[in-house]
């Protein structure tokens, strides 16, 4: 249903009924995977992953008590300042966040934030467009997981910073959609800092036998509220210590244009 989804650029209903008892976060991730390697086999590339569900509020929402994560590939990446073709997604929202890409790899099951810091190159600001295969984002904690975590495009900032330079905990960010101010937040928002999000990342993923390597793009959760976004938009965040990422969404497709 999500690929048939994804190849038609229809969204289906909603998968949890198809889960034993609507909650097998085990196969919901093994439907991911599937969908995952499938996109592999394609020839896309996967150059890092992305956590989800950081913020509390919407933990509790959803009933869960930890976030959820997806596999990113090389053709989901916009440039800063880029344009999202009309059609590339179903139902787009955005969200801000800190990018950070790995110098060394995290293989331990036990990560701890001192490894994190060993391990991080630089971060950067960055925009994720969130997407859902499953209409009107009617969405539990199994369908966001087999829908990849609902991954849709991602935007990174042009100017890396190391860590020694910037604490994530207490960094702000402000979006906005054109001169409207449509989402604020900081570092603290995201599990108390984005740093404690990528940890528990690593540790999930080595656990699973999959563990984080030098060269990977994490992305570490939203910093504040997700906004949907509709053709003509045009979003750009700023984020302290780090500096401003900004994308555009087109309004006509390139066949409009020739």
């Amino acid at each position: 249903m999500l690929a048939e989804a994804t190849r038609t650029g229809v969204a289906c209903p909603p998968v949890r009924t198809l889960f034993e008892g609507g909650t097998d976060l085990e196969t919901a991730y093994a439907v991911q995977q599937l969908n995952v390697r499938r996109g592999q086999d394609r020839g896309r590339r996967i150059v890092g992953r992305k956590i989800g569900l950081t913020s509390v509020a919407v933990q509790r929402q959803l009933g869960v008590d930890q976030p959820d994560f997806g596999a990113l590939f090389a053709d989901m990446a916009v440039p800063d300042g880029g344009e999202v073709p009309v059609g590339r997604l179903l139902q787009p929202k955005v969200e801000a966040e800190v990018a950070l890409v790995l110098g060394r790899d995290l293989p331990e099951r036990e990560c701890t934030v001192v490894d994190v810091l060993r391990a991080v190159d630089f971060a950067l600001p960055a925009l994720e467009i969130v997407d859902s295969r499953i209409a009107g984002w009617d969405i539990s904690l199994v369908d966001t997981v087999a829908d990849n975590a609902s991954c849709g495009l991602y935007v990174l900032g042009a100017t890396p910073v190391p860590l020694t330079a910037v604490d994530l905990r207490t960094v702000t960010m402000t979006m906005t959609r054109g001169h409207d101010t449509v989402s604020e937040g900081t570092g603290a928002a995201c599990l108390g800092s984005p740093l404690n999000a990528a940890v528990w990342l690593a540790s999930a993923l080595a656990e699973r036998g999959d563990p984080l390597r030098a060269g990977d793009l994490v992305l570490t959760g939203a910093l504040g509220p997700m906004t949907p976004a509709s053709p003509g938009d045009v979003f750009e965040a700023r984020i302290s210590g780090l500096g401003s990422v900004r994308v555009g969404f087109a309004t006509e497709t390139e066949g409009d244009r020739a």
